[in-house]
């Protein structure tokens, strides 16, 4: 599942590095990060509910952005940038918690 996640944080920003898939080598990693990604969460679902697992994703994947846009491009952080993502942290923790069998 984590892979799957990071796999999703390295297509979202390669979209960005992209300019709107007019640069070859951004374009080929972002497209391999996006098999990549679907692949991973397709081998997560053989163990989790498809709506945990997207959950987990998306959740990964939105948090990982997020920093890396902060990081690389400068994007705005504030305290409720920082809740949001906490909170977004408590439910991918809490819908695993739940989904151990």
């Amino acid at each position: 599942m984590v892979a799957a996640g990071i796999f999703e944080v390295g297509w979202a920003i390669g979209l960005k590095y992209s300019q709107g898939f007019t640069k070859t080598l951004p374009n080929i990693l972002t497209i391999i990060g996006m098999v990549a990604s679907f692949y991973f969460l397709s081998l997560s679902l053989k163990s989790l509910p498809i709506g945990t697992a997207y959950a987990i994703w998306t959740g990964i994947g939105t948090i990982g952005t997020v920093l890396l846009g902060i990081i690389l491009f400068k994007e705005p952080i504030n305290f409720m940038r920082i809740v949001s993502i906490v909170f977004i942290v408590s439910g991918i923790i809490g819908l695993k918690l739940i989904s151990i069998e």
